[in-house]
């Protein structure tokens, strides 16, 4: 097995490239729209304060844990934005604080964590590596939000294998939540990473492929740009059908993005 702690690594290294980014705004930048529907800057780390507090719970407090699934079944519409919406009302500095005292608490009982152990999730039970994977997935995606709204763009990097990861894995979940039956024969998907690497997934020879590059992928199965303005291809109906509904988070369908290229998705 892989040593799980290249991935708590990166995710380490995720949450402090967000954290340079917002460490220094005035309140008016926390409050700045991001793409996300009603939610601003403050919304964006609220909520990753929260999902990595709920996160810690699971590692570290199964009951907690427990009575938070419980307020979530009973409000599955709201229960998120609510989460954000009370972090984003405290003071930036406030919040700011609490979101790295939270991250860094379960990034250590992530590295403490025992060897094959399963945590509970909102979805299957997670081991310690796959927590640090959804929460590196989560970090890049709200950092990509937080990023446009500061018109800021980032440099990717390889952490994004991490993401792609997810993506690819969340093929048959996606056709799932949209209520298809997911394609019997895998894909052979071949993504070029930042650093130039080729990083491919299923057989060799299967006839539906995915191709493009690694970040425009992220962008895609993320659902922070629409697939009009990414160059990622398909091959096959069936892997033409994906790149329409790829999803690399749990839950329902999402809203996606409007494409922004002239005449895209007319």
């Amino acid at each position: 097995m892989s040593d799980p702690t290249h991935v708590f690594d990166d995710l380490r290294e995720e949450s402090e490239e967000l954290d340079r980014l917002v460490a220094e705004l005035s309140p008016e930048g926390w409050a700045i729209a991001t793409p996300a529907a009603r939610w601003t800057v403050a919304h964006q780390i609220a909520h990753l304060a929260w999902t990595d507090h709920s996160a810690l719970l699971a590692v570290t407090d199964e009951d907690a844990f427990g009575a938070l699934v419980e307020k979530a079944l009973a409000a599955p519409e709201s229960f998120v934005d609510q989460g954000a919406e009370e972090g984003a009302a405290k003071p930036p500095a406030e919040l700011l604080a609490d979101w790295r005292a939270g991250r860094t608490a379960l990034l250590a009982a992530l590295y403490a964590a025992p060897a094959k152990t399963r945590f509970p999730w909102y979805g299957p039970p997670m081991s310690a590596a796959s927590m640090a994977t959804g929460r590196l997935m989560e970090t890049w995606a709200h950092g990509q939000d937080v990023a446009d709204a500061m018109d800021v763009v980032r440099t990717p990097t390889d952490r994004l294998r991490h993401v792609v990861r997810i993506g690819v894995r969340a093929r048959d979940f996606a056709f799932g939540v949209h209520g298809l039956t997911p394609p019997s024969e895998e894909f052979r998907v071949e993504l070029v990473a930042p650093s130039g690497e080729l990083w491919t997934y299923g057989p060799d020879a299967a006839p539906q492929r995915v191709t493009g590059p690694a970040l425009d992928f992220c962008l895609l199965v993320t659902q922070r740009a629409h697939r009009a303005d990414l160059a990622v291809e398909a091959v096959g109906p069936d892997a033409d059908r994906w790149l329409d509904i790829a999803q690399a988070f749990a839950g329902p369908p999402g809203p996606g993005r409007q494409p922004k290229s002239k005449g895209a998705g007319q």
